[in-house]
């Protein structure tokens, strides 16, 4: 029998998100048919449980072979090109994309988004069936209004295109901000959109090339790796593909730079700017096999030198986006395990972690900064956010967390460290209550070129009391990370 929620699981699923496994969902169980069955018996077991579909499972491995859903029975039938008694397995539609239960919700929505799917296979480690989730299950959980925006950025057929779709999504995002959307949805439906707007933007470009036949994948890095991007974001990302020598690795990155480059450049066109740091997959530095990013990796961990503490804030939070995912999960598991136990890179994790302190004085006012250019104000970002990305992520680094997404860490993290369930849900509400202001900023801020820039006299009073209690709460996971790593 297929593996379904328990009411158990249901109950743990506390916080149900973009980053939550689908196997945390409190789905229904499925409706699993014969392929011998007939479509007159799969129909009456479909209206049964009031399903949307049902799965053709192979009896004797449990293995799905199908999905037949009701809405294309009943075209079929309308069509006359049904036979009722005929077996289900002569009208289901085989080959369909699956997905393991352990797959987030955001994996999930991008995958059924991309491929136009309204239902979407579960699978078991051993691959036999565990549920189905459809398009109404995801919808349920967050804005069903941002469909139509999603159908418009996959039916681009242009870059030109795409980078009016990217605009939309600036203008859907400000105005849920607007309508009172909380911060974490809000900054998880930016970036799953901002994926969508990436993804076919690389469709569109991959076409003009013709690439080596090799396995590879497009990673991201630093707040797009970790799905917390906001509405001003330039690229972080790089690419991993498969080689069986440095002399082969050489070669191929040779292949795939032009289009590494040309994907950076439709993507500055469709707002995600150029990085200044040169952190993009078309520099050969980061367009590298398996076997270098696990050099560039070992090299950073061996001598934990200034340069190479800064790259770990940024190439330490990735995942993969296009392509062979294997090939950066089993990247991400190496250094996992690489880094299990390593005090000495951990501790100068945590002193270059801890240069920054929260911004607020002795007698609990704000430290401002910002010189000339930006008087009397506060960095949310530099000051803030990174107070707890940098925390958090040492703390799931010598922990094995595999999320990267910094709250999903830090709940992750939570029993390791013996910290209250009370506390951590502070520390989330703290971090995304900041996230909210450098939203407000971007789309009203005084600076509009340093748009995490922010003057605090000018914030609502509650508004400012919210990001003093935030700051205290970020300066005691820093009180926690010293304790545990420097003293």
């Amino acid at each position: 029998m297929p593996a379904s929620v328990t009411e158990t699981d249901a109950c743990d699923a506390v916080s149900v998100n973009l980053n939550t496994a689908l196997c945390r969902l409190p789905l229904a169980p499925p409706v699993v048919v014969d392929p011998a069955c007939s479509v007159r018996e799969a129909l009456r077991a479909i209206d049964l449980q009031g399903a949307e579909a049902a799965v053709v499972v192979d009896p004797a491995t449990a293995v799905p072979l199908g999905i037949i859903s009701l809405r294309d029975l009943m075209r079929s039938i309308i069509n006359d090109d049904c036979d009722l008694a005929g077996p289900v397995a002569g009208v289901m539609t085989g080959g369909l994309a699956s997905l393991s239960a352990d797959a987030t919700v955001h994996q999930a929505m991008v995958l059924m988004f991309r491929r136009g799917m309204r239902q979407l296979i579960l699978t078991g480690a051993d691959g036999r069936l565990y549920n189905v989730v459809s398009q109404g299950d995801l919808y349920g959980m967050q804005a069903a209004d941002s469909a139509s925006l999603t159908n418009a950025i996959l039916a681009t057929r242009s870059i030109a295109e795409l980078a009016q779709q990217t605009m939309a999504v600036r203008r859907f995002a400000a105005r849920r901000l607007a309508e009172g959307d909380g911060p974490e949805a809000l900054c998880e439906w930016i970036s799953a959109l901002n994926d969508l707007v990436a993804l076919q933007a690389i469709d569109l470009v991959e076409g003009e090339f013709e690439l080596p036949y090799v396995p590879w994948c497009w990673i991201v890095f630093g707040s797009e790796g970790r799905l917390e991007q906001t509405l001003v974001t330039d690229q972080d990302n790089g690419i991993v593909f498969a080689a069986e020598s440095a002399a082969e690795a050489a070669d191929l990155r040779q292949k795939f730079l032009p289009f590494a480059q040309a994907v950076n450049t439709a993507l500055d066109a469709c707002g995600f700017p150029l990085c200044t740091g040169q952190i993009m997959a078309g520099n050969p530095a980061w367009c590298l096999s398996f076997d270098e990013w696990k050099h560039r990796f070992e090299d950073w961990i061996v001598v934990p030198e200034p340069k190479a503490l800064l790259n770990a804030t940024i190439f330490f939070d990735f995942r993969p986006l296009y392509g062979r995912e294997e090939l950066v999960t089993d990247l991400q598991d190496w250094l996992l395990q690489r880094l299990k136990g390593n005090g000495a890179f951990l501790r100068a994790m945590a002193c270059t972690a801890l240069e920054q302190e929260a911004p607020l004085c002795w007698w609990r006012d704000f430290r401002l900064s910002g010189g000339k250019e930006y008087p009397h104000t506060l960095d949310l970002k530099g000051q803030g956010i990174r107070l707890f990305v940098d925390a958090v992520r040492i703390y799931a680094l010598a922990h094995g967390i595999e999320p990267t997404n910094t709250v999903e860490r830090l709940r992750s993290v939570r029993p390791a460290l013996g910290m209250p369930v009370e506390e951590v849900a502070a520390m989330a509400a703290a971090f995304y209550q900041i996230q909210r202001l450098r939203l407000q900023n971007q789309v009203s801020g005084e600076f509009p070129d340093a748009t995490n820039r922010i003057n605090p006299d000018r914030l609502h009073k509650l508004d400012r009391q919210i990001l003093k209690e935030a700051f205290r709460l970020a300066r005691t996971l820093q009180q926690r990370l010293r304790l545990d790593y420097l003293s």
